[in-house]
């Protein structure tokens, strides 16, 4: 494995704001990243946009296109900004302009690339498929729920968990760079990200786990700080990890971060009040046998809203421990 980091070829696979976040602290250590990410959003500004324009859900590219961007700070400000009133109101600009550039160029990957030249952005950007795909869940009461958003509502609802999940149309073809970079990787991160509705849904498209397994790079699960309600109420880290596995294998992962910093009462209220809960380990499972896990102080306030975040900084050093000599 390459030893000095900045050369480090590091991919990272998921979605949401739990991989923009990681990524702004990843792109202090190397310039070899490329982000892989789930186009099965249907919700808010990038569900309307799917659906009035024909075109790929654009808001989690853009987020990483955003985190990874090089240019001046208003750039950022501007492609994040939301209208307040209006016929716009409540669309995102940078969602707009991937939406015009994918019209000009003629293809949404050429526009995600165009946007990356734009930002002077460190690594790349991927869609996983460029195929119009919808995430598909069956839930343990035997209801079958199509849409990302839809899936997300009805678990938080019903209180009932996710059995099965799949994308419509089963086995999409992955994109080619998705598939090399995974194959030329020294490190692939999966998360942190909805276990359900931003990671495994790239683990749906055709042979993206056999490249996982197959890759020799250092394969590493970052666990959320909380759980997801409707998607992961009750679960402890090693039942992610063990639902992960279903889908790329056992022995595939090797190490998982875990954040191990106490938080505020004040602000796990209206975590709790939704059916979040802090997500715990047990250090006597037997999964700790073979996978090493790294804990560490990872959390992050954002005090206004009270959302509970990973410190992007503190993950990033957490993540290349290992690796800098």
């Amino acid at each position: 494995m390459n030893t000095d980091h900045q050369e480090l070829k590091v991919v990272v696979i998921g979605g949401g704001t739990g991989l923009s976040t990681m990524l702004k602290g990843l792109k202090k250590y190397t310039s070899h990243i490329t982000a892989i990410v789930t186009v099965a959003d249907n919700g808010g500004g990038s569900g309307k946009i799917r659906e009035e324009m024909g075109i790929m859900p654009p808001g989690d590219i853009r987020n990483c296109l955003v985190a990874l961007a090089n240019t001046e700070p208003i750039m950022e400000k501007v492609l994040q900004y939301r209208f307040k009133e209006g016929s716009l109101k409540g669309q995102n600009l940078g969602n707009l302009f991937l939406a015009a550039l994918t019209d000009i160029t003629g293809s949404f990957e050429r526009a995600v690339k165009v946007t990356g030249n734009v930002l002077a952005i460190t690594g790349s950007v991927l869609p996983v498929t460029l195929e119009n795909v919808q995430l598909k869940a069956v839930f343990e009461d035997g209801s079958e729920v199509e849409g990302e958003t839809q899936i997300v509502e009805y678990g938080k609802l019903s209180k009932v968990l996710i059995k099965e999940i799949a994308l419509n149309p089963v086995q999409p073809k992955p994109i080619k760079e998705a598939a090399c970079a995974l194959q030329g990787a020294d490190i692939i991160i999966l998360g942190p990200g909805s276990l359900y509705t931003s990671i495994i849904p790239n683990l749906l498209v055709e042979s993206i786990p056999m490249f996982i397994a197959k890759s020799k790079a250092h394969k590493i699960y970052v666990a959320n700080i909380m759980s997801q309600p409707g998607e992961t109420t009750g679960f402890s880290i090693e039942e992610h990890i063990r639902i992960l596995e279903k889908y790329i294998g056992e022995n595939v992962i090797h190490s998982v971060v875990v954040n191990n910093e106490a938080i505020d009462d004040n602000y796990l209220g209206q975590y709790m009040e939704e059916g979040a809960d802090v997500l715990k380990f047990n250090e006597q499972d037997e999964l700790w046998t073979r996978i090493k896990k790294s804990e560490a102080a990872l959390v992050k306030i954002h005090r206004d809203q009270k959302f509970i975040r990973h410190d992007s900084d503190k993950l990033a050093a957490c993540i290349f421990k290992g690796f800098i000599h």
